[in-house]
């Protein structure tokens, strides 16, 4: 019988894998829970750690066990919700995950999680010995903004539905690190969670250079990491990793010099000022003021909710 794993066992999952299968059969698979319970089979749990997270369709399908946390699901489950991984195991898919994580996660978090669904980056588990020197993984992005939103709207009564739709609003696709999901979070989110409340801009956009700066620069284009297309402001994350040496930083000037011959104006944040509360205030009012606006934050309230976010997220 076909065991059916969800929540943090199916995230724990989709930390590994770099891609979604690549038969577009598996990406559509649908099928229903079991009405009953077959006896627990230790081995076909090896890739997961214990107690691995399952759904079962009824209390009566229940079994006492230690190896299993039995979670119930007793919606219909329609397309897109499992993907077969073999050895009679059905994982919950991205968009599946993220709406069972809705009833775990506070929204921030939850928030976070989408980010890292929709990116091209994902965080190891803590025993992952293959976790590289930056932290985390590249691969290609398990699920997108549009995916998730199509999923939900097929599921509206499941539990967690109101906080992942609530969530959605505030996630953008093409993050490319953990950093960078919370430095566009830090910007974007809505005063009353602890953001600055700017636009939602494009991540990891794609600037074409013009044919006279090719020439100069000997490049046809740069990616920006946080980019607002129509006020031509780009805000661009020093990581620590990435951004030092004398090398580095002249490949940085370079690429600065670049992109301004397009009319962008370009903003730096570094690991440090993300981690003051003071410095990325003012990296705020920069960005406000090249968008010819004030930053108006409101009273205590808001430095209470932004004291809180920087707990959940730093």
């Amino acid at each position: 019988m076909k065991q059916f794993i969800s929540h943090q066992s199916a995230l724990e999952h989709w930390s590994r894998r770099r891609e979604l299968p690549e038969k577009s059969a598996d990406r559509r698979c649908k099928v229903a829970l079991p009405d009953k319970q077959s006896r627990i089979e230790p081995q076909i749990f090896s890739e997961f750690t214990l107690p691995v997270h399952i759904l079962i369709r009824d209390r009566g399908a229940r079994l006492v066990s230690k190896i299993v946390k039995q979670h119930l699901f007793s919606s219909e489950t329609p397309v897109g919700c499992f993907l077969n991984i073999g050895d009679g195991l059905m994982v919950s898919s991205p968009e599946f995950c993220f709406l069972q994580m809705a009833e775990r996660l506070a929204l921030v978090r939850l928030i976070e999680l989408g980010y890292e669904l929709c990116g091209v980056y994902s965080i190891p588990q803590a025993d992952d010995p293959n976790t590289p020197e930056i932290g985390f993984h590249h691969r290609r992005p398990l699920t997108s903004v549009d995916k998730l939103k199509n999923f939900l709207e097929c599921m509206p009564g499941a539990k967690g539905h109101k906080k992942a739709k609530r969530a959605l609003r505030y996630i953008i696709d093409g993050s490319a690190s953990p950093m960078e999901t919370k430095l566009a979070m830090f910007i974007t989110l809505p005063y009353m969670l602890g953001g600055y409340g700017f636009v939602l801009p494009e991540l990891n956009k794609r600037i074409v250079l013009t044919k006279t700066a090719r020439k100069e620069f000997n490049k046809d284009y740069y990616v920006c990491d946080i980019f607002w297309p129509d006020e031509k402001i780009a805000v661009e994350y020093d990581s620590d990793q990435q951004h030092t040496g004398s090398d580095r930083i002249a490949s940085d000037s370079k690429r600065r010099n670049a992109i301004s011959t397009l009319g962008v104006r370009v903003v730096s944040v570094t690991r440090q000022q993300l981690y003051s509360s003071v410095e990325l205030e003012r990296v705020a009012k920069t960005i406000a003021k090249h968008m010819n606006r004030r930053l108006f934050l409101p009273n205590s309230k808001f430095y209470a909710a932004h004291n809180d976010l920087r707990e959940q997220l730093l």
